[in-house]
């Protein structure tokens, strides 16, 4: 009987070689991601499935108030005559929408390049259309704005925290009720609307109050 070559050791079994070491976790994880795009895409189905005349048209219209952040910065403009907490407030609001905006477009639309959902496919009623936006769908940056605004503004003045966030929530859910993102989308750019508002906090508390003398440099010009 003829001994095996390395040839057949090589080419054993019906899928060729043996896997890598490092192949069983990729494949652990492309299996993970790919159920959770069948959860993403569920839950997007669902919502188009969902008949709700009544909210379809308020839906709309939030959805088209939140276009460039109007909504955010026509409350940060509302806020500024207010007080000087309430005015840092909106300042710091602004700032977080701005990098929120920036890590969105300039960031995670071109790392992930998600195609947005078909409404005619899934279904989604006429009533609820908003214009589909060109970019890519992964993160929602109509979340990602609204959140951060949000989330900085209710640090500063913790009383307008709640109705901001429940604000903030509508946002999302209405571009996922519209049709033009799915759930994920929407989840990511919360996420990232957090740590936009985190930066932009961070970056206020450590420039110096307005009006604070600033303190005299040690090294004197003669």
């Amino acid at each position: 009987m003829n001994r095996p070559t390395h040839a057949d050791d090589v080419t054993r079994g019906p899928l060729g070689p043996p896997p890598g070491p490092g192949s069983a976790p990729r494949r652990a994880l492309a299996a993970v991601l790919g159920e959770l795009r069948a959860v993403d895409g569920a839950l997007y189905a669902a919502v188009a499935a969902t008949s709700t005349p009544t909210l379809d048209r308020a839906l709309r219209r939030l959805s088209h108030a939140a276009d460039h952040s109007k909504l955010s910065l026509g409350i940060a403009a509302a806020l500024a005559p207010s007080g000087a907490r309430a005015r840092r407030a909106a300042l710091v609001g602004v700032a977080a929408v701005a990098v929120a905006s920036a890590a969105t477009n300039l960031l995670g639309k071109r790392l992930v390049h998600r195609a947005r959902p078909d409404r005619e496919a899934a279904r989604v009623t006429v009533d609820r259309y908003v214009p589909m936006p060109a970019s890519a769908s992964f993160p929602s940056g109509h979340t990602a704005a609204a959140v951060a605004f949000a989330t900085a503004v209710g640090v500063v003045l913790p009383e307008a925290a709640v109705p901001l966030g429940v604000l903030a929530s509508a946002v999302g859910y209405s571009r996922v009720h519209t049709g033009v993102h799915y759930p994920g989308d929407v989840a990511a750019g919360a996420v990232l609307g957090i740590a936009s508002a985190a930066a932009a906090l961070a970056a206020a508390t450590s420039a110096p109050a307005p009006g604070r003398a600033r303190q005299p440099s040690t090294f004197t010009a003669w």
